[in-house]
């Protein structure tokens, strides 16, 4: 109606999925994960950690080969990255129920950030993958979220707040059971695409809160 005040538009949310992959399994959920965000109207970057391992260990696993290459189209992660982004989710296979240390070594090069407080106040959530049931997908989340706390951070899990949630059985993130020869399952998949959701849906409504308290 005329004279009638209008809502502004909402403030864009801009979302960094941040991961290492070695075999591919998780590469393709940071992908998933990527493009679901972007539907629900974020700008969205999709960044890999850099490798670690030296090019004989990569060259000796096939699947390893295969996912190098497949993903040497995208951009490895910088500090430009967390910096740009409202939302940050983080994703890195089980290393003895821990980070791999090529996503560990990331954050590692972002002290100076955190000291200054640029890292904090952003949303944080994490997903994973593990070669066997049981593999540690529990305590590498929990393991990577105690970054986040040092941040200051918040974190936006799922929780139960998806019946999908009930197949799975992991509130702390998405996780998947297998390797490069046990490709992403539906359960999986969903478990993604609602994680995405949430984070964009809690970013844009703590980002528009904040700009109205200023």
């Amino acid at each position: 109606m005329p004279g009638e005040p209008t809502p502004s538009d909402p403030p864009p949310v801009h979302v960094a999925v941040i991961y290492y992959s070695s075999t591919g399994t998780i590469a393709e959920l940071a992908r998933l994960i990527a493009d679901t965000a972007e539907h629900e109207g974020a700008e969205v970057r999709l960044r890999r950690a850099a490798e670690l391992a030296p090019q004989v260990a990569v060259d000796a696993n096939p699947a390893w080969a295969a996912n190098a290459a497949a993903t040497a189209d995208i951009l490895e992660a910088t500090a430009e990255d967390m910096l740009w982004a409202d939302a940050v989710i983080l994703g890195t296979p089980t290393r003895f129920g821990n980070v791999s240390s090529q996503l560990k070594q990331y954050l590692d090069t972002l002290g100076g950030h955190w000291q200054a407080g640029h890292l904090q106040d952003k949303v944080y959530s994490g997903f994973t993958a593990s070669a066997t049931k049981h593999g540690g997908q529990e305590s590498t989340l929990l393991a990577l979220y105690q970054t986040i706390h040092h941040f200051g951070g918040i974190l936006v899990t799922p929780g139960y707040t998806d019946p999908s949630k009930f197949a799975d059985g992991n509130p702390y993130g998405t996780s998947h059971v297998g390797g490069p020869d046990t490709p992403v399952d539906d359960e999986a998949r969903t478990a993604a695409r609602v994680q995405a959701r949430r984070v964009v849906k809690f970013t844009r409504a703590i980002k528009a809160g904040l700009a109205q308290t200023g």
